[in-house]
């Protein structure tokens, strides 16, 4: 019996470029999904079975047997291989790669044996010190979501202000369906690894006493191998009622799975970055299609896209394919904080804080309350400078600053991970005194220790700052350890970088500041406004959560924001926190420029030795998509290629060509059509200088 089976082959290859299924032979038929394990080369990999290969013409003496069966593991669903297949087309990735990438690492890398010796391990005795959490009466506004949920099919946009509900109308829902259905499946992705414990608190609560403590598990790349397989199992066999995950959650197999859930659905990280670009939130929407499941996309600030997908019916527009619905209040009737611009073209140069939000900080300190400062840049300043020859702390790896950590005295570079100590002079003229230029987190943290310390909370005891960013949380538990110290209340200012921003529910913080937003302005990126809004909402949002907190401490719940453009738009539309209005004219200059989600991008990156060989390759593929006629009557547009932003790292130097179309069709024909050629240019011998090639569908950053 001949079998089709998906092995991860290597990206782009001459295997996966020949054939994205192998031929393998079995003594039995085997049915779709079935994992095995198969030869390729020299190693014995995972393989899973696609189907019965009718269409082999070749020699039936040559082809090899697979060596196992996994017979414990009940086959993947035909829905999950739909996904994958789906994903792989659209992605311009190979069968294999999507079904191997997508499978546990442990499972991907235990023999039969091993995985035999698993299975007799004793499992741990379940847990049962977890406190039942009640159902929460619901707002009008929760009850209205809800029963629109109910009587449509979907998808749902649901635009929450921050502090409206919204996890609570996805506790309501999943409730709904796993008491309707013995057997449901629920799927709840959240953006980032930091916001999976507090949501799994909340399910785990709500939960565990009616379906026990093994109904609720989580999927994401903080998770130890064994935690992962342990999770994926009781997903695939149905054990798992709930899942909860970052975007690799989206692959789950979920034999029953009903209900998908995207929380903070705008948040770039649902995007992969490397290997398989896939977007989680778009695979979910197709999924939930798929099953005829429903989907609920959350948040205060959604994407564009899914705004202009969700638009209502006017005039000759039919409105977009999502429902929209809208909670703009917040719980307790808490209001959102005020937001006070302070025009830093006033104040001295170098000013970290003005006196104005030292002295606003200071006062909730004193009365008890909490702060929050955000500066979306870790280290203590972005580069060391030399003020007599210029000299800058460059890495000799990147186009790219080293950051200055003071705490350690090294340059790192964010980047490529290059790290060294700090230069007593500078390297270039000698000269001793070298400064530290632009503000980071660290720099932030010092200075308001210094500016702080005579500052008393109400015990008497000396203001307590802490800072949460990635270096200061790189420790296993250290996350956990600071956060839990915020609500405690034994932190009164906390400083922090976007992983504060969003999704906490910080409940005595009634003052936010953003001391350096306008970075984010410079940025060529056209979704820069929309991304620097998104932040500086969400952040706005971690202060006023506890409407009766406030009102005992009868408090004035404000957002300070220090920029040098007080009069820029996107400023303009946080005063009224006006989401609306704010994508209104946003998706205004969108469709006169013909950009997303007007029109459809792909991005064909190239890797190389140096930027002349990356952008040769580029030039090459697109004269070859012309002389071959793919682009004739296409409606497709291919740019000239160009240097990335970030032009060089870890000594490999990259560059970029844009592919554009208004119809979604065309681009993915042209993009199939082309990918042969691709392959073809790769083993020319006139680029043998190319390290890689990718193809980027729907990009987020350009």
């Amino acid at each position: 019996m001949l079998l089709s089976i998906a092995v991860h082959t290597p990206a782009y290859s001459a295997i996966s470029a020949a054939s994205e299924l192998l031929t393998y032979c079995a003594d039995q038929p085997l049915p779709p999904g079935t994992l095995v394990r198969v030869p390729l080369g020299k190693r014995e990999v995972m393989g899973v079975v696609w189907g019965i290969d009718t269409a082999f013409a070749g020699d039936p003496e040559k082809i090899k047997p697979i060596t196992a069966v996994l017979e414990a593991i009940a086959p993947l669903p035909e829905s999950w291989l739909r996904l994958v297949h789906f994903a792989a087309r659209y992605y311009q990735r190979s069968l294999g790669e999507m079904a191997i990438a997508t499978l546990p690492p442990a499972l991907r890398d235990l023999t039969v044996e091993q995985w035999a010796r698993r299975l007799k391990r004793k499992k741990k005795a379940p847990s049962d010190d977890i406190a039942a959490d009640q159902a929460l009466a619901l707002s009008q506004e929760q009850m209205e979501v809800c029963a629109q949920i109910d009587k449509n099919t979907g998808p749902f946009l649901l635009f929450g202000s921050t502090g409206s509900g919204k996890t609570e109308v996805y506790l309501h829902q999943a409730q709904a369906l796993l008491q309707r259905d013995p057997r449901a499946q629920v799927l709840v992705m959240v953006p980032e690894i930091n916001l999976t414990p507090q949501l799994e608190a909340r399910f785990q609560a709500r939960f565990s006493a009616t379906l026990g403590p093994d109904a609720v598990v989580s999927m994401h790349s903080g998770m130890t191998a064994a935690q992962r397989l342990k999770s994926w199992l009781a997903a695939h066999t149905g054990q798992a009622r709930i899942v909860l995950g970052t975007r690799m959650a989206v692959f789950a197999s979920m034999p029953h799975l009903q209900l998908l859930i995207v929380d903070e659905e705008h948040d770039a990280s649902y995007k992969q970055q490397e290997g398989a670009r896939y977007s989680a939130r778009d695979l979910a929407i197709w999924r939930g299609h798929d099953l005829q499941a429903q989907v609920i996309l959350g948040s205060a600030t959604p994407s564009l896209e899914s705004w202009w997908a969700s638009r209502p019916a006017s005039g000759k527009d039919a409105g977009g394919r999502y429902l929209r619905l809208a909670m703009p209040s917040r719980i307790g009737a808490g209001q959102m904080p005020r937001l006070r611009l302070v025009d830093m073209r006033q104040q001295p140069r170098q000013t970290l804080f003005s006196p104005a939000l030292v002295q606003a900080i200071t006062q909730r300190v004193e009365r008890g309350e909490q702060a929050l400062v955000l500066l979306n840049r870790r280290g203590f300043a972005p580069v060391l400078f030399c003020g007599d020859c210029g000299w800058k702390s460059d890495c000799p790896h990147c186009s790219a600053h080293q950051v200055f950590h003071k705490v350690d005295r090294t340059l790192r570079c964010h980047h490529c991970g290059y790290s060294q100590r700090v230069p007593l002079a500078c390297p270039s003229c000698g000269n001793p005194d070298i400064l530290p230029l632009g503000k980071g987190t660290e720099q932030l943290e010092e200075a308001l220790e210094r500016l702080l310390r005579n500052v008393q909370r109400p015990d008497g005891q000396p203001a307590r700052i802490a800072r949460i960013d990635a270096d200061t949380t790189k420790a296993k538990g250290a996350l956990a350890e600071k956060m839990a110290d915020v609500h405690a209340g034994d932190v009164d200012v906390l400083v922090g970088t976007q992983m504060v921003a969003k999704g906490h529910d910080f409940r005595r913080v009634t003052l936010v500041a953003a001391v350096q937003p306008d970075d984010a302005l410079m940025s060529s990126d056209f979704r820069a406004p929309e991304r620097l809004f998104s932040l500086l909402l969400q952040a706005a949002g971690r202060a006023g959560r506890d409407a009766a907190y406030v009102a005992a401490q009868g408090s004035a719940v404000e957002m300070w924001l220090q920029t040098q453009q007080p009069e820029h738009a996107v400023y303009q539309a946080l005063r009224q926190w006006d989401y609306s209005g704010f994508a209104a004219q946003q998706l205004q200059e969108r469709r006169d420029a013909a950009m997303p989600p007007f029109a459809h991008q792909a991005i064909i990156r190239a890797d190389a030795r140096s930027q002349q060989e990356a952008q040769a390759f580029l030039r090459a593929a697109s004269e070859l998509a012309q002389s071959q006629q793919l682009l004739e009557g296409s409606e497709v547009f291919v740019y000239p290629p160009i240097p990335l932003s970030m032009q060089r790292v870890a000594n490999v130097e990259r560059a970029q060509m844009l592919i554009e179309s208004p119809s979604r069709k065309a681009l993915q024909q042209f993009l199939r059509a082309w990918q042969p050629c691709l392959h073809w240019l790769r083993a020319h011998p006139e680029h043998k200088g190319l390290v890689r090639w990718l193809v980027d569908v729907d990009p987020q950053a350009i």
